[in-house]
């Protein structure tokens, strides 16, 4: 029961969007009206600029901190804590508070594991930020995490149950980028532009 507890709370947290909130505050926009219409940092930072951006990718990687925190207080264990951060990026991924539209949950899922698998969290993040330097890909950089996460949960010999949440945090990424593996398969995938100022208007 305290494990469903956990998990349950941690989708509620997971609801909570930051890129919702700081469009309405930086523009007064649904940021999912615009851009790529995700609900996530990536979007925020093209749509809104780096400022925002920033603001939107600390939020969601603090989400999934504390819900996997509070997930292993309540439990006491680490799968507890774990099931809250899966929970949270569910949340995050499907709102039922914005209709089920939104995020990726990235920055969730890499909040979960900072908490819960500091180590793994900055192998992925570091390698993340290499592979976006080089080809200016978010997506290929959250892809190879999210397959590479239950790797190394396996190459650091993490309980069973903590490859099992894992894996299906992993198949939750790789399922919200599937129009992105697309675009990428098909070189059509959008790259990031490095720039710091915030956009004046934001494209319709």
């Amino acid at each position: 029961m305290y494990y469903v507890i956990a998990a349950v709370l941690g989708y509620l947290m997971g609801n909570i969007s930051s890129s919702y909130f700081i469009g309405k505050l930086f523009r007064n926009i649904d940021i999912r009206q615009h851009g790529s219409g995700n609900a996530g940092a990536t979007n925020t930072f093209r749509v809104l600029g780096f400022k925002a951006g920033l603001i939107v990718f600390i939020l969601d990687v603090s989400k999934g901190i504390l819900a996997a925190l509070i997930g292993g207080w309540i439990t006491g264990s680490l799968l507890g804590a774990v099931a809250a951060g899966c929970g949270a990026v569910i949340g995050h991924n499907w709102p039922i508070v914005l209709g089920f539209k939104g995020g990726k949950g990235i920055a969730t899922s890499l909040g979960m594991m900072i908490a819960v698998f500091p180590k793994i969290s900055i192998i992925l993040f570091l390698l993340g930020v290499v592979i976006i330097f080089i080809t200016r890909y978010v997506s290929l950089a959250s892809i190879t995490a999210a397959i590479l996460f239950p790797v190394l949960l396996l190459i650091f010999r993490e309980p069973v149950e903590a490859l099992i949440v894992g894996i299906v945090v992993s198949v939750l990424a790789i399922y919200s980028h599937r129009a992105n593996i697309m675009r990428l398969l098909k070189g059509k995938e959008n790259r990031i532009a490095f720039r710091l100022k915030s956009r004046k208007k934001v494209n319709q």
